[in-house]
């Protein structure tokens, strides 16, 4: 799948937080990237709106490298590279 800006980014584990609301999908991403590697990429589906929020600030106080956001659809999708 590609979009305006190009192909997405590849990413090592996927994780579903469709459905959940805040701070779940942000306490479950940081659960799965302690279980990463440093480098890798973790790929996050999100429906709260305020995840956006939340994963920007996140990456930043973190120091991870958030690649690449986008919404469609009331869908969220996170691609996060571990510190």
């Amino acid at each position: 799948m590609t979009d305006a800006i190009g192909p997405l980014p590849a990413f090592d584990a996927e994780l579903d937080a469709s459905g959940l609301s805040c701070p779940l999908p942000l306490l479950k991403a940081k659960l799965e990237l302690n279980r990463l590697a440093s480098g890798a990429v973790l790929k996050v589906i999100a429906t709260d709106a305020g995840s956006q929020r939340d994963f920007r600030a996140f990456a930043r106080l973190a120091g991870h490298q958030l690649l690449h956001e986008d919404e469609a659809d009331g869908r969220f999708r996170y691609w996060l590279r571990k510190a």
